[in-house]
């Protein structure tokens, strides 16, 4: 059961990696001076997993030794390698794939695992096992995700909220039950840290971060939604028209401007 689930939320990600590294937020700076606070040095070893096209690893290349980002999706890993090259290959960071639960990582090797707004895709009990073993004694494991939608305009975000919920919606009625991806919920992501018994320190941080948008963005950072795109490729045809009348409200109330939108992020940490 947990194997067909692993397969269909990497399956998820096939066929928007641009799309979603032209849209997503890259993390603000505080997460990591947060991290490095509680690890008390500049980490050697940074392990990113579910690191998608890099956004979340790239942060990390004048803050850490070495950098590993880890992502099972070809599409998404595919987008992360050519931003790579564009940098002329820095040695500091490199891309593989794999999965959280078992990771190709001597154990006791690295300072710091970060899943930025994926660990709710991994089977969490596992992958904590796995995090945990490769972790370092003080070693810091991070847990982060920003709340949806990003914060600008109350109808903007009442029609953003509707849009992925038909996305959810669609996607259950036209995937195979056996294909259908599976969240872990976010909201238990620290209970789940606290449970395992792996960490002798877990808690829950919240911070924020403005950054400047225009209405391409704002409007793609809806249909980089997994939930829209799985429906989509399923035939929901109904969710294109409903796509186009989100993004004209948006190029409305953006007007031809850029416009600040906050993105509020929830960060779970704990410490072995």
């Amino acid at each position: 059961m947990i194997e067909h689930i692993r397969t269909s939320n990497v399956q998820r990600f096939t066929g928007f990696g641009t799309l979603y590294d032209e849209s997503r937020p890259t993390a603000p700076q505080e997460m990591i001076k947060i991290l490095t606070a509680y690890l008390g040095n500049k980490p050697q070893t940074v392990v990113d997993v579910g690191c998608g096209t890099g956004l979340s690893s790239f942060l990390w290349l004048n803050d850490a030794e070495r950098i590993i980002g880890v992502e099972p999706s070809d599409d998404m890993r595919a987008v992360a390698l050519a931003k790579w090259e564009n940098m002329n290959k820095p040695e500091v960071i490199q891309f593989v794939k794999g999965l959280s639960h078992e990771l190709d990582l001597p154990s006791n090797s690295t300072d710091v695992v970060t899943c930025s707004q994926s660990f709710h895709w991994m089977e969490p009990q596992s992958t904590l096992r796995e995090f945990a073993r490769i972790l370092r004694p003080g070693g810091v494991f991070a847990a982060y995700d920003c709340d949806w939608p990003p914060v600008i305009d109350w109808e903007i975000e009442q029609q953003y909220t509707k849009l992925t919920s038909l996305g959810d919606k669609r996607a259950a009625q036209l995937a195979p039950k056996h294909e259908q991806a599976h969240k872990w919920n976010k909201d238990e992501h620290l209970k789940q840290i606290q449970s395992s018994g792996l960490f002798r320190y877990a808690r829950e941080i919240v911070f924020h971060n403005w950054e400047s948008c225009d209405a391409t963005r704002y409007a793609n950072l809806a249909l980089s939604q997994g939930s829209l795109q799985s429906a989509i490729k399923l035939g929901a045809k109904e969710l294109e028209a409903e796509a186009a009348a989100f993004r004209q409200l948006v190029g409305k109330v953006f007007a031809g401007e850029e416009r600040s939108i906050l993105f509020g992020y929830r960060m779970r940490v704990g410490i072995v």
